[in-house]
């Protein structure tokens, strides 16, 4: 069973900062992309940003220059490094990863319970 669980969520000042951990566990074959998303109180869930199996990246723009993302592809982590945080990033934050289970034929979309992230003073 594949599971993907979160962490580092809190309640911060602004202009303060967080680490987000996603660590995926379970009898894993490959791990494609990762990611986060968040949703907040009344808005659909959006995507913050990616990262390729190689490193490649990408951003939400009211993130970029701010959050930066990264994976230990040894540990089947991503993490999301949260700094200038605003109120406006108040959300629970989710992990996504497409894995390769062992014994699946194909690769399958995974979703962590999501991490609250409160900005606030």
């Amino acid at each position: 069973q594949v599971q993907l669980v979160e962490s580092g969520g809190g309640l911060v000042q602004p202009g303060g900062s967080l680490r987000l951990s996603c660590a995926a566990s379970g009898s894993i074959f490959s791990i494609n992309a990762m990611g986060w998303y968040r949703q907040a109180p009344g808005k659909q869930r959006e995507l913050v940003a990616g990262i390729t199996s190689g490193g490649g990246t990408n951003y939400a723009d009211s993130v970029k220059d701010r959050f930066t993302v990264s994976r230990d592809n040894a540990k089947n982590t991503v993490y999301l490094q949260l700094n200038s945080l605003k109120p406006d990033d108040t959300a629970v934050y989710y992990c996504n990863a497409d894995i390769l289970a062992a014994g699946w034929a194909r690769y399958m979309n995974y979703w962590g319970r999501g991490t609250q992230v409160t900005v606030s003073s």
